[in-house]
């Protein structure tokens, strides 16, 4: 992996360009490849970001869960001031990324006079604050020694990662206005560019083992979750979860079955029917979009068996002497999380 860059002297038009990933073109910065419209704000917030020692982060390669970790943290953090029985909860009324904005995202889109300050000020604490930028790459002032940040990640099997991505790029390309066809991205060329790293984030096994390294240093300040196993015990996963950020379950809330509420609401089928998510847009797509089958294994619909084979082998390769592995996935095509 290439030595973090300066975020303060980055040429954008000098670095290397991918232009067959849809929506967008991606450049290469600090070993990732990076949609062009976000590039921007990933360096702007590694200059200029001053995060709060109550701040908890939560990162992801794109499409491992984000979606379902975002409410899960939102309705956990915040359940003292929404309820999940509420009719008001935020989450019934704003999709998740609403309610859990990315850093990179805000400072992509903040003005130019502010993008040295904390675009994230008005927020009260404690923040709960999304973000797709390896470890590697995110602000000096988060990851320092005493910084007293959280960080959580969630990682998900690559193959899974991939397919979810290609059909997400697809719905973004097919609203471009140049009219793509859905068609014109196949599974093949996806599955190539993955494998060579060139996809919004990737590579995505760099990505994971960073986080997975930092977690193993300081496992008080980095939380790292596998999807798959978030599939299979979501309510122990949220204990866990909650224990992690500072508010564990009192008694009398375990006792009352709070864990199991939060999980009900946050489910995919939950999120995917409130009105909000059948007809509310983000900058870059749909509600609707960010809520498909949310299961383990859905790659095999989709990949071959020879090409599920060669991603293994690439990703147990990149990941050698590193003491993570991605291991057996479990089959979760009959639950329903996101």
């Amino acid at each position: 992996m290439a030595a973090s860059p300066d975020a303060d002297d980055v040429d954008m038009a000098e670095l290397p360009l991918e232009t067959r990933c849809p929506p967008s073109s991606l450049r290469q910065y600090g070993g990732f490849w990076w949609p062009e419209p976000i590039l921007p704000g990933v360096v702007a917030a590694r200059a200029g970001f001053g995060p709060r020692p109550s701040d908890v982060f939560l990162a992801s390669f794109p499409k491992s869960g984000t979606t379902w970790l975002k409410a899960l943290a939102f309705a956990t953090l915040h359940r003292a001031d929404h309820p999940t029985h509420s009719l008001d909860h935020p989450l019934r009324r704003r999709n998740p990324h609403d309610c859990v904005e990315f850093l990179e995202g805000l400072f992509a889109l903040s003005p130019p006079a502010i993008k040295g300050g904390d675009v994230l000020a008005a927020h009260p604490s404690p923040r709960v604050i999304a973000t797709h930028i390896p470890y590697s790459l995110l602000p000096e002032r988060v990851t320092a020694e005493g910084a007293g940040c959280k960080l959580v990640y969630v990682c998900r099997d690559p193959k899974d990662a991939l397919v979810s991505m290609w059909v997400f790029a697809k719905k973004m390309a097919a609203a471009d206005e140049d009219g793509s066809p859905r068609d014109a991205f196949t599974i093949e060329d996806a599955f190539e560019l993955f494998c060579d790293g060139r996809f919004p984030g990737g590579p995505q096994w760099a990505h994971v083992s960073g986080y997975w390294e930092a977690s193993r240093r300081r496992p008080e300040k980095v939380l790292f979750l596998r999807y798959e196993e978030m599939l299979l015990d979501p309510v122990g996963k949220v204990r866990k979860l909650a224990e992690f950020m500072g508010c564990a379950f009192s008694e009398d809330e375990e006792a009352a079955g709070v864990g199991k509420d939060i999980v009900e609401l946050c489910s995919i089928d939950a999120l995917r029917n409130m009105e909000v998510n059948k007809n509310g847009t983000q900058k870059y797509a749909k509600n609707e979009d960010y809520f498909r089958k949310g299961v383990a294994g859905d790659w095999s619909n989709h990949m071959k068996p020879a090409m599920a084979a060669r991603l293994d082998k690439i990703v147990e390769d990149a990941l050698q002497g590193s003491g993570f592995t991605f291991g057996a996935v479990a089959d979760g095509r009959s639950m329903v999380r996101n």
